[in-house]
């Protein structure tokens, strides 16, 4: 028995109008799934963009700039007190990764404005090199 809640693939009305049509070639005997995806990859209008782009403007994200990583034991994290210096694998001078939530998307060098420590990209991360990298 169908679940009533679940929309009728046999009414066209209760489908988006891509699946719908995706549908009715499929009674057919046609391939719906390339009528759809061609329709779908022909890409929304630009001003549908813009708009699109304005919905995630205000999301919160977490900025990261990293001067470099150590590990150490235990032990040694107890030990630390006022003045103690860490080695990171970070070298003077190397351009600091600029990470948003967890991802590379630049390399920057540290600024002094203002008293205010800041950072200056010099390389930002191409989306190719980004998937790459996560594919690693």
């Amino acid at each position: 028995m169908a679940d009533p809640a679940a929309p009728n693939v046999e009414d066209p009305d209760q489908l988006e109008p891509e699946l719908a049509a995706a549908s009715a070639a499929a009674a057919q005997g046609a391939a719906p799934a390339a009528a759809l995806f061609n329709k779908l990859s022909a890409g929304p209008a630009a001003d549908t963009q813009v708009h699109d782009i304005q919905l995630v403007m205000d999301i919160p994200v977490q900025l990261t700039v990293e001067l470099g990583r150590t590990k150490i034991p235990i032990r040694h994290i107890l030990q630390l007190a006022q003045g103690s210096v860490i080695e990171l694998d970070g070298l003077a001078g190397e351009p600091m990764d600029v990470l948003v939530n967890g991802c590379l998307i630049a390399q920057g060098e540290v600024v002094v404005v203002n008293e205010k420590f800041g950072i200056r990209l010099t390389d930002i991360i191409t989306p190719t090199e980004r998937m790459r990298k996560l594919n690693r």
